[in-house]
């Protein structure tokens, strides 16, 4: 790894800069239940029961797990989120969380709040990027078949194109606003549907300024390749290439299904892989001017960035490079970057809490990364109030 830059993800003062000891207090809670799997797990069950049974257990979400991690039940709740970030130099995203119900009318409806939230980006400098999955536009059934190379019925090929139109609509109301708009990854297979949607939009929208985002999943064995396989589809075409790189997301979903049905698991051999293919594709993208939001929990790999913009150079406040972090996580790394003067980005979930808290308990639940970042958030928690304490 490259020595370190000047900054440090070990100063807690300015990454707790902005809670008060009672704010400290409630994270310290929230962390201690999910660093403990059998409290986590068990909460996850009595929430699930609690839903189905329409018990009053919404204001308990509200002060525990769906209040740290989420920006609030509206976008204007969010947008107050987003407000008190941005005092501290961090900006945001307004990631609409909500699960439809897979028929036009929700999928309608989805991309009509999306819309709101690139409306709202438009007059407020705290939200310069939009998100959202295509999932929520439309039948993943039929991107599944399309993938697969297999022939649509008519109402089929009339859902699929009525999911590209959601799809150009909210891209293009991104470029005529100017903001940026990312589109998350999803499972591998119907991501080659998403990436070709990426690339038509990109190549509409990515001429003059970086628009449109697509995401890649680095725990994939093949991802690597693949982005520079997009890069070159962009000097052939002529669009800038906005490049979000993640880890990952649907790592035991991906490798279960590869095993059910029987075909090589596109997942990484290990987790040493997934770190250097990520730190490749980060390097791969500064030196190739890639336009990069470098969404990592990874110190080493957000020291990386540093250093690399640093040999590049990058300015610390170039169009060129953000960084980011899920909101209530790694506010060590994001409020260090921001205070040194870097572009940062939360991803700030919103959404009616009883609708919200199936992707809440999904991620705490599935996502084996959870756990590890979870004791990490705990004891930095813990440090932060023992500092205060004996200042």
């Amino acid at each position: 790894m490259p020595s370190r830059p000047n900054i440090s993800f070990e100063n807690l003062k300015v990454a707790f800069a902005s809670k008060s000891d009672a704010e400290l207090r409630k994270m310290y809670r929230v962390f201690a239940m999910l660093n403990n799997k059998f409290v986590s797990d068990l909460g996850i069950a009595m929430t699930k029961i609690g839903f189905a049974l329409h018990l009053p257990i919404k204001g308990i979400m509200k002060q525990t797990m769906f209040g740290h991690f989420c920006g609030g039940e509206t976008i204007t709740e969010s947008t107050s989120a987003a407000q008190d970030l941005a005092k501290y130099g961090v900006k945001s995203t307004l990631d609409y969380s909500v699960e439809g119900k897979g028929d036009e009318a929700s999928y309608d409806q989805t991309c009509a709040e999306i819309l709101k939230t690139i409306e709202k980006a438009e007059k407020q400098a705290s939200l310069p990027f939009a998100v959202f999955k295509v999932t929520g536009l439309g039948d993943y059934h039929i991107m599944v078949k399309v993938q697969a190379g297999e022939v649509l019925s008519k109402e089929e090929s009339l859902s699929f194109e009525r999911m590209k139109n959601r799809f150009d609509q909210l891209c293009q109301a991104a470029f005529q606003k100017g903001i940026k708009i990312l589109v998350d990854a999803e499972e591998s297979w119907f991501q080659d549907v998403i990436d070709t949607l990426a690339y038509e939009a990109m190549e509409k929208y990515n001429r003059d300024s970086c628009i449109v985002y697509n995401t890649y999943q680095m725990y994939r064995h093949d991802m690597l390749g693949r982005l520079k396989a997009a890069h070159k589809l962009s000097h052939e075409r002529g669009f800038l290439l906005g490049a979000k790189l993640v880890r990952g997301a649907y790592m035991e979903k991906e490798a279960d299904r590869a095993e059910e049905m029987g075909y090589p698991s596109p997942i990484q051999p290990n987790k040493a892989a997934t770190d250097t293919d990520y730190n490749s594709g980060v390097q791969f993208c500064i030196e190739n001017g890639v336009y990069l939001v470098s969404g990592s929990h990874n110190e080493e790999s957000n020291y990386l960035v540093v250093d690399l913009m640093e040999k590049q150079g990058i300015a610390k406040d170039s169009e060129l490079v953000y960084f980011a972090q899920l909101y209530g996580m790694s506010d060590n790394i994001s409020f260090n970057l921001a205070d040194a003067g870097y572009k940062v980005l939360k991803y700030l979930p919103y959404g009616p809490v009883e609708k919200v808290m199936p992707y809440l308990m999904r991620r705490a639940s599935e996502n084996s990364s959870i756990a590890g970042q979870s004791s990490r958030e705990f004891s930095m928690i813990k440090k932060e109030i023992a500092r205060r304490k004996n200042k």
